[in-house]
């Protein structure tokens, strides 16, 4: 046979086509679809490593290790008058000529030939020997191979093992001819008509057809081969009839209707396993969009919650301090009634005036301070209660939409992964949603109150509770009036001592009121606003796992999109190429 199949331009189209398909395998490796459909794809690339395929088969001693050895030009097999194939054996291409047995029923033999870059051969067990090979042969090489050599002995022709044999690859439905081997033994053509004539009588009613039948003699065929005189090797050539046998091999595998199939089969895999992962890649996406707005949803709803934060806050705050500002305002008006010339008996008893001041100033105002501050820290206990409780909603609902998804077929192992992240985080936010104890945590934001409230520059830190605390800044501002009168005359205290404590006492009491509602307010901003960023950080840590997924699926999506379109591209062109090549 010639050295090649192909035409050069050819043999450029396949190389490359094995580039396409293996960038193919490559990148689908990563998606979803199922390994038998990866593991097709990569049979149909090691279909192009063997292009063509031709199966021989035949009784043992019919020579089909010396027909093989005729066609390659090279003695690759061993021959011999014994059973010399035991076992199925594959003769590939490969850099060195050697021997390989895969088991005990199936070897490879390589050999540098540059037709075997293209053509692979298989030699077969003889069909009389009952052994499992024969099982391995016709389940796996035969449905593949390109051509069947159905090899019989010009001196025992179809035999009842071969006759069996056939009908039993005849299933497949593959092209069958007949190969009549060792034609140099039969004396006359009279002799080659009569065995030609039992083969096509007996083959025929296997077939259903008249076979075609090309008789050879293997041996005159490897004589010429290494024949030095020009004349004596095409006599010897001629006799043998290897070249017409040759031709015929050449132009079944050459035919373009063929060569086609043997380019584009390989790339219709490609194509439809592109386009399953495309389909697969696309319902990712749709899957992932429910989770991108799960995800926009959480975001704004925790958004939402700082700014109705920010917008509850301060009248809340508001209400504290219009109690200071009534207590200032009554303080005032208590320091006007009070520090007068008309009261100078009742000023002159200190401890009197100082309890004058407490019941009507002070009166009840740490009790109402403690009351509202209380009020403040409930309803932000309760909001963040009920934050907690809105980001569970969603996730268990993604959750439950997610589980029906599992159930009307999902796609793993992405699936599967978004199922364990939303349960983690789920379950996480359930954990705390579950453990909510309003009064533990009122109680210990109160005490943070009271703490931040306790280190401002007015107050000390043994105060028990914000009332107390207002309370001793109130009480600090009283001033103690006792032994007044001892400063001058009457006149002088009427006239210039009692206005002037009454100044006094007013502006202490103004910059106490003015300082301790500053302070108050800021002490409660600072850390009720610290509590809300905790909460919300808390939250923002807890959905953070199933953020950081839907972020990378969103990258792993758009890159997967984008090399899809990529391969289809590629095989688009592939696809062309063939049709201008193949002709």
């Amino acid at each position: 046979m010639r050295s090649s199949m192909l035409t050069p331009e050819q043999i450029e189209l396949l190389h490359e086509e094995k580039d396409v398909l293996k960038n193919v395998l490559l990148r689908i490796d990563k998606s979803s679809l199922p390994k038998d459909a990866l593991e097709l794809l990569q049979k149909s690339i090691t279909q192009l490593d063997e292009l063509f395929l031709l199966v021989v088969v035949g009784e043992f001693n019919a020579g089909k290790s010396a027909l093989i050895n005729a066609l390659l030009g090279e003695k690759v097999l061993a021959e011999g008058v014994t059973p010399t194939t035991s076992r199925v054996t594959m003769i590939r291409w490969g850099e060195e000529v050697k021997e390989t047995v895969v088991d005990d029923g199936y070897s490879v033999v390589t050999h540098p030939l540059d037709l075997l870059k293209e053509v692979n051969i298989v030699d077969s067990p003889g069909t009389n020997a009952i052994i499992r090979q024969h099982e391995r042969l016709t389940e796996e090489f035969v449905p593949r191979s390109d051509l069947v050599l159905f090899t019989t002995s010009a001196d025992r022709p179809l035999t009842e093992s071969e006759r069996q044999f056939l009908t039993r690859i005849l299933a497949w439905g593959k092209k069958v001819i007949f190969v009549l081997n060792k034609t140099d033994i039969l004396e006359n053509t009279a002799a080659l008509d009569e065995v030609k004539s039992f083969i096509t009588q007996h083959a025929a009613g296997v077939l259903g057809d008249v076979p075609q039948i090309f008789p050879v003699s293997a041996r005159l065929a490897q004589r010429a081969a290494v024949e030095t005189d020009p004349a004596e090797k095409e006599r010897l050539m001629e006799a043998s009839r290897l070249q017409e046998l040759e031709a015929y091999i050449s132009s079944t595998l050459d035919d373009s209707s063929r060569l086609k199939l043997k380019f584009g089969n390989p790339l219709g895999v490609a194509v439809n396993l592109v386009d399953r992962a495309q389909k697969n890649i696309q319902a990712q996406a749709e899957d992932l969009k429910v989770d991108s707005d799960t995800a926009k949803a959480l975001e704004n709803t925790i958004t939402a919650y700082r700014h109705d934060l920010e917008a509850e806050l301060p009248p809340r705050l508001a209400e504290v301090e219009n109690i200071l500002h009534k207590l200032e305002f009554r303080g005032l008006d208590f320091f006007d009634r009070t520090f007068r010339l008309t009261n100078i008996h009742h000023l002159v008893r200190g401890d009197a005036v100082r309890a004058d001041f407490e019941k009507e100033v002070l009166a009840d105002v740490p009790a109402q301070i403690d009351e509202q501050v209380q009020k403040l820290i409930e309803w932000l206990v309760e909001k963040d209660l009920r934050e907690w409780q809105q980001v569970m909603t969603y996730l268990q609902r993604r959750q439950a939409a997610h589980v029906d998804h599992i159930v009307g077929g999902g796609i793993a192992p992405q699936a599967d992964r978004r199922e364990e992240i939303i349960s983690k985080v789920g379950e996480s936010v359930k954990s705390v949603v579950k453990s909510y104890d309003r009064v533990r945590e009122s109680s210990a934001l109160a005490s943070s109150v009271e703490t931040a409230v306790a280190q401002t520059a007015l107050f000390e830190a043994g105060a028990v509770g914000l009332g107390a605390l207002v309370s001793t800044a109130v009480l600090s501002s009283a001033l103690d009036i006792t032994g007044m009168i001892a400063a001058g005359t009457l006149a002088i205290v009427g006239f210039f001592i009692i206005p002037l404590k009454r100044k006094q006492a007013r502006d202490n009491f103004r910059e106490k009121i003015v300082g301790l509602r500053e302070n108050l307010n800021q002490a409660l901003t600072t850390s009720l606003d610290h509590e809300t960023k905790h909460t919300i950080g808390r939250m923002e840590e807890s959905i953070a796992p199933y953020m950081r997924f839907i972020k990378a699926e969103m990258e792993r999506i758009n890159t997967a999109e984008g090399e899809l379109s990529g391969l289809q591209k590629d095989l688009s062109t592939l696809r062309a190429k063939i049709e201008s090549v193949v002709k």
